[in-house]
């Protein structure tokens, strides 16, 4: 109720009695805001309702063969051998024309998979088990023909610029589920071909960045938060020294509000402080049963260190990471999967990720995570239907390629999409990776247009200008 019908009571305050109580509520407002700062990463709405609270994705740095794996086409055995002529990013860079090239069939046998009918080769028969679970994407089409442009555009949506990764929008959309463990993981990231700008938060406030556990080349075993622990000082002195930390930020917070990189600083010493007590618990697998173990992998080789990376996925999904981030990668520009002179390599990678990754989709589905989870599995281009320099190997081809989808309400058992006859290009409902960012930002409820950040005078999103939601994948 106002005081007087043009003079509201807050003017009433800064007015009456020389404004000694608007000056007091304003004290005590300020002392309550810095003892309860705002969490950035506090839980917000969307933009719409989602089918998703969480995404794993499954990197496969490199570039997996589509044409050895879930992209089946049988003309490649038809004219396995001959000289064609091909018209490719690559050829066209080097030489401003299309190359001859000699036509390289499947190295690996395909059958069809469930009740669906998927093809899926040889390569990856635990995957093949789970062919009802996923939505198979055919028709992806991307940005970039070498590894390092590709690779950011896949994470960040721009081949060169710094960005912010999908995580970081991810988590700036829609904050954390849980307050004691950072709502953006990168578990094993390779330091080439981005590097930490995959999982980092450029221009977004600091808290979004992605936190790194492990590296490429480290053993998921050796693997954890680094300096989670203070072996120097017993907890009540480091609760004291905790103690005097939070109070030095407070009056630093009180004395510059608005200032977002120190209320990142401070916020992420608050939230270092709960990571002592949890994310150990979070990261400790030893508590699984045999049979969970089992199902990844775990305790054999080659599929120990994979295993553990995604189980430990699982285990941050169920604590309520809002963004994993699984690394299947190394630290060289010429990652994993990038077979150019070696296709049978193909089989050495595919033997330690297809049983991890068919054991993350049984145990998300039994434990009832797989409704409300996105796991991404995919690589940041295919490669080409062609022997590179009549050799043994494939060219990178971003011009079409394969992802699986599932979860999170994208279509079990469906394929969408179509490559040409030989699988060079996308030509049916094609996806655009601005596009599968879009819809995988719709499935957790953040509309991309709207999904903004301000920075030097415009407003900047994930998808940039470009994109669409696909929901003919969608259930």
């Amino acid at each position: 109720m106002n005081l007087h019908p043009l003079l509201t009571r807050r003017q009433a305050l800064q007015r009456l009695a020389c404004g000694f109580g608007y000056l007091a509520l304003s004290g005590i407002a300020a002392q309550a805001a810095v003892r309860s700062p705002a969490n950035p990463l506090a839980p917000r709405p969307g933009h719409l309702p989602a089918r998703a609270k969480r995404v794993i994705f499954l990197f496969m740095g490199g570039g997996v063969s589509h044409l050895d794996s879930f992209d089946y086409k049988p003309v490649l055995y038809t004219h396995d051998g001959k000289m064609m002529d091909f018209l490719d990013q690559r050829s066209i860079a080097k030489t401003g024309a299309g190359s001859t090239q000699r036509v390289m069939k499947p190295l690996w046998d395909f059958k069809q998979r469930g009740q669906s009918g998927r093809w899926v080769s040889e390569l990856f028969p635990h995957m093949a088990q789970h062919a009802d679970d996923y939505c198979v994407i055919r028709s992806m089409h991307t940005e970039g023909v070498a590894h390092g442009p590709a690779t950011l555009f896949l994470h960040t949506g721009s081949t060169n610029l710094i960005r912010p990764s999908m995580g970081s929008w991810v988590t700036y959309g829609l904050g954390s589920e849980n307050e004691n463990l950072p709502a953006f993981v990168s578990l094993s990231p390779t330091l080439a071909n981005g590097g930490p700008r995959n999982y980092g938060s450029a221009f977004l406030p600091s808290v979004h960045q992605g936190t790194a556990i492990g590296r490429a080349g480290q053993r998921a075993s050796e693997a954890g938060i680094r300096n989670v622990r203070n072996p120097l000082r017993t907890p009540a002195e480091q609760q004291r020294h905790f103690e005097l930390v939070r109070a030095l930020n407070e009056q630093q917070l009180r004395a510059r509000p608005g200032d977002y990189e120190l209320e990142a600083v401070a916020s992420s010493y608050e939230l270092a402080w709960r990571l002592q007590n949890h994310a150990p618990d979070a990261l400790d697998i030893s508590k699984e049963s045999p049979a969970t173990l089992k199902l990844y992998g775990i305790g054999e080789e080659p599929t120990d260190d994979y295993g553990r990376q995604c189980l430990m996925a699982r285990r941050l999904a169920e604590s309520g990471v809002r963004f994993i981030h699984v690394n299947y990668s190394d630290n060289t520009n010429n990652p994993a999967w990038d077979q150019h002179a070696n296709m049978p390599k193909h089989k050495d990678h595919a033997v330690r990720v297809d049983k991890p990754v068919a054991g993350l989709l049984a145990d998300l589905k039994a434990r009832g995570l797989l409704e409300d989870t996105i796991v991404w599995w995919g690589s940041e281009f295919g490669r080409t239907p062609y022997a590179e320099r009549n050799g043994t190997g494939r060219d990178h081809n971003p011009t079409g390629f394969t992802v699986l989808m599932a979860g999170g309400g994208f279509k079990p058992g469906f394929a969408y999409g179509e490559t040409d006859e030989f699988g060079h290009f996308a030509i049916e409902n094609k996806v655009h990776m601005h596009d599968l960012h879009a819809t995988i930002l719709h499935q957790l409820g953040l509309d991309h247009e709207k999904l903004t950040f301000r920075h030097d005078g415009r407003d900047f999103r994930l998808t940039d200008v470009h994109g669409h939601v696909v929901k003919d994948l969608l259930v």
